[in-house]
């Protein structure tokens, strides 16, 4: 693409021993979602998404398919902070991929009308007004579209997928895949330049049917294409000859989960793995780099660098994938099935430091990587992508790194992440368990309790149905670490042989060295909406359950935090019981040593637009603090810190006309939320206060699912 090999700025220096350079970081600055694009009257609702992007040579002008909406979008970042929509440029089919050279986006379109009879065209669009250019026939269905550093020609992917529905799923469907190669004069396709290249015979795997999935070119104008199916990779001059072909060859992966049980565990083992590599990018022209996600055998949940002779001079093992794992980004409804799943991949170089950075689908990760020594990349920083990271682009002469995110979940959307090179340390994570002696995952931090010398203790909820844990984390360290997962095991039991599920939202210390423990109910999974207490290994030895007069009005929406105030335990539930006041939600209060209940009843916000919850609740001198949320997302209008009076914290009996408290909102967290440069997330679901008012808030990532994975774990100061 046509930065990849652009005039470079010299800002930093990276490599070790540099004590005299100032830090330098990428953080993301911005975020532009995808529906911005979308016309006055068109339905916002639908879905939309962004994948392949590329920027004009002067770098201010991004362009990204969009396959949904079957259009390419464009966003002007002049101002990189501040995105601006451009609007969309309808194709009459689906737009795959996108290279760029100069001011002319080259667009491969998918036409066809079955995968028996491919088609598709390489459109050739002004990237600043959208109009069309011109349009060359490819005579199959393209995938990957790459540019010339010299901007002398393209390359095209032709797939030809196969259809996964047809009998076995397999390769060996025809029509076969191939390359096409088409020269470029003045920014224009000379479409009677077209070269057909036949990869058929050259994979051990189906070589009768070659499906090409991705390609790049290097400064000596010779490509690389990756064949997925195939495990294979081709290098091919500009003339459309073969120069050289390989296998991606086979990996062994140790230490790892495979299994979707709800728990993170990592000690399995999978051998021969074939690598499948989707992207593809050139390091120089010695080497190039490769992310193996995977497709019908294999993916090895890392990447590899090649060179130029076929030779594996590295392979990140499990390593990538554990890095993710460490800051909560593992995917675990993807462990039978290729784990992190790294899809996108791409080489840059800023200032004196050459760097890969490789997209994991799964875990919505971004990696930076210095590849000073192709032989041993060094992982630099991590970078949250936003949902499913499909497209990377480097901007070095504007220090500016972009991520195209093709996931639409309706609450977040699909989105275009900007970053930024600077000075100054990384901004994520924020939350981390590098450095234990043993590997901790993690994710869905819930409820949170405040210990002592700047120790948090937190609890993951029901994702992790199988591992219900408690983590300390130690707030003095930057970011913040998990040094302790510890195991809640009811009965004594290990945790994937548990006979009580557990869906943990709430923790408060007993005042004695162990846990008292809110569990969410939810009756029609047999679920039991309960209190228990633990000792400090985690042992579970009581089980308090809600009261009859409590239960005759549940809902699934209950106990999602709890803090301990003498012998009284209260708990926050989330929404309203059958028995509330519209706009009402109770604090329930549970007495540990008469076992009497009582409630009062907390006013809620009003909202256009989702609904209200409380999430935590957090005792501190004379007050009770709560996190009061909706449900929304970047168009979010309530996610606060709320406090209420202990003097009206006093409950009534159940089944009587409780009390209504008064709050007063002492802290809005979504300027907080903003401030991370990606959309604004919707579960703020802890909080934790220090006896010196120092609060401490986190948020849920839903154990990335259909999730971007990002936990947000900072201090707001002190309250009053």
């Amino acid at each position: 693409m046509s930065f990849r090999f652009a005039c470079l700025a010299s800002v930093i220096a990276l490599s070790p021993g540099s004590a005299a350079v100032a830090e330098q970081s990428f953080n993301r600055i911005a975020s532009f979602a995808t529906p911005a694009n979308m016309a006055a009257g068109q339905d916002t609702a639908h879905e939309t998404s962004a994948e392949i992007v590329d920027a004009t040579a002067d770098g201010m002008t991004l362009v990204y398919t969009d396959s949904p909406l079957g259009v390419i979008g464009r966003i002007d970042i002049t101002d990189p902070a501040n995105p601006k929509p451009l609007g969309n440029v309808k194709l009459g089919g689906e737009p795959t991929s996108v290279a760029i050279i100069g001011n002319t986006a080259f667009v491969g379109v998918n036409t066809s009308e079955s995968y028996a009879n491919p088609s598709g065209y390489l459109g050739v669009f002004d990237a600043k007004s959208g109009a069309e250019k011109a349009r060359c026939d490819l005579g199959g269905q393209p995938d990957s579209v790459a540019a010339a550093p010299d901007g002398r020609f393209v390359a095209i992917a032709i797939e030809n997928e196969r259809d996964e529905d047809l009998g076995d799923g397999r390769t060996g469907q025809m029509p076969a895949g191939f390359v096409v190669l088409i020269d470029v004069a003045d920014e224009t396709l000379a479409c009677d330049s077209l070269r057909k290249v036949d990869l058929t015979g050259l994979a051990e795997i189906s070589p009768e049917d070659p499906e090409p999935e991705y390609v790049d070119i290097n400064a000596d104008n010779e490509v690389v294409v990756t064949l997925q199916e195939n495990n294979h990779l081709v290098l091919i001059s500009k003339a459309g000859e073969v120069l050289a072909d390989f296998p991606a060859g086979r990996v062994t992966l140790a230490e790892i989960d495979t299994q979707e049980e709800g728990a993170l565990v990592f000690s399995d083992t999978q051998e021969d793995l074939p690598r499948e590599p989707d992207a593809v990018t050139w390091i120089g022209t010695d080497h190039f780099a490769i992310a193996n996600e995977g497709d019908m055998d294999g993916g090895t949940r890392g990447w590899s660098i090649f060179d130029r002779a076929g030779n594996v001079v590295y392979d990140s093992g499990n390593a990538f994938e554990r890095a993710l794992v460490e800051i909560g980004h593992y995917p675990e409804k993807r462990s039978g099935n290729k784990g992190v799943e790294p899809e996108s991949i791409a080489f840059a170089q800023y200032g004196d430091v050459p760097m890969v950075f490789v997209g994991s689908e799964r875990g919505s990760i971004v990696g930076v990587y210095d590849v000073s020594n192709p032989a041993a990349p060094v992982l630099k920083q991590l970078l949250p992508s936003g949902i499913a990271p499909e497209g990377i682009l480097p901007i070095p002469r504007r220090n500016l790194l972009i991520t195209a995110n093709e996931k639409d979940e309706g609450g977040p959307r699909a989105h275009v992440m900007i970053y930024q090179l600077g000075e100054g340390p990384a901004k994520y994570p924020q939350l981390t368990s590098k450095g234990t002696d043993d590997l901790i995952g993690w994710g869905a931090i819930s409820g949170m309790a405040a210990g002592e010398d700047g120790t948090v203790y937190a609890v993951n909820d029901s994702f992790y149905a199988m591992q219900p844990t408690i983590f300390v984390i130690d707030t003095k360290t930057t970011p913040a670490r998990i040094t302790d997962a510890i195991r809640v095991t009811p009965g004594g039991r290990p945790a994937q042989k548990l006979d009580l599920d557990l869906d943990l939202e709430g923790i408060a210390l007993d005042g004695r060295g162990g846990f008292w423990l809110a569990s969410e109910g939810n009756s029609a999974k047999q679920v039991p909406h309960a209190l228990y207490h633990a000792a400090a290994d985690g042992a579970v030895d009581k089980a308090v359950p809600f009261p009859a007069k409590l239960l005759k009005h549940d809902v699934r929406f209950g106990a999602e935090g709890m803090t301990r105030t003498g012998d009284t335990l209260w708990i926050a539930m989330q929404r309203e019981w059958k028995d509330d006041p519209k706009n009402t939600t109770k604090l329930v209060a549970y007495n540990t040593e008469t076992g009497d209940w009582g409630a009062v009843l907390y006013p809620k916000d009003k909202v256009k637009r989702g609904w209200i919850g409380l999430s935590d609740i957090e005792a501190h001198g004379d007050h009770v603090y709560l996190v009061q949320r909706d449900n929304r997302f970047s168009d979010a209008k309530v996610k606060q810190i709320a406090r209420v009076s202990m003097d009206q914290m006093v409950p009534a009996a159940l089944g009587t006309d409780l009390p209504v408290v008064t709050k007063e909102v002492v802290h809005d967290l979504i300027p907080d939320l903003k401030a991370n440069g990606g959309y604004v997330v919707d579960k703020i679901e802890g909080l934790a206060i220090f006896p010196d008012g120092t609060a401490w808030v986190s948020t849920d990532n839903d154990g990335v699912d259909d999730s971007s994975g990002e936990t947000f774990f900072w201090t707001i100061g002190k309250l009053n």
